[in-house]
């Protein structure tokens, strides 16, 4: 699973954010899909730019994860290194196209563990439920050092 980092987690709930107000979500177009989404928090590149450089090879998002080689030099390429730098797997972006981590699912509420890969409300689901893990892991593993001294409240 993705690091869980606060930077991680606000991506997340951006995007979830983004696409709550976007109207040009469209699960077949390369940067106006679930990764796409993502990938323009990250990256600040635009739904044009993501798209143009995913043609220049074929396939979508998984099969472009597939064929992922961080020495390609392809466009698309520095655009995964990009996510896996700040903090998501090769892996999370495969569930993220289909909504499909079995354990982000389980988090969820019963009624809402089948979600349907291209309803942006379904992805806007999945997105916050992967933020809310992180950020339980995070505050699991975030060590707060030890006052030496009582605070004291004024009266």
């Amino acid at each position: 699973m993705a690091k869980a980092c606060p930077d991680v987690i606000e991506a997340l709930r951006a995007t979830a954010r983004a696409l709550e107000k976007a109207t040009d979500y469209q699960w077949g177009h390369m940067g106006a899909c679930n990764c796409g989404f993502l990938a323009r928090q990250v990256t600040a590149q635009s739904r044009e730019e993501i798209h143009n450089h995913a043609m220049l090879r074929y396939g979508d998002w998984s099969e472009q994860l597939n064929d992922y080689c961080p020495e390609s030099g392809m466009p698309m390429d520095a655009l995964i290194d990009q996510l896996i730098a700040f903090g998501f797997s090769i892996t999370d972006l495969k569930h993220l196209e289909r909504l499909s981590d079995k354990t982000i699912l389980e988090s969820m509420p019963v009624e809402h563990r089948h979600l349907k890969h291209n309803v942006k409300e379904d992805v806007i689901r999945y997105l916050r439920a992967w933020a809310g893990l992180l950020e339980i892991q995070w505050l699991e593993n975030t060590k707060v050092p030890a006052i030496d001294e009582p605070i004291r409240v004024p009266a």
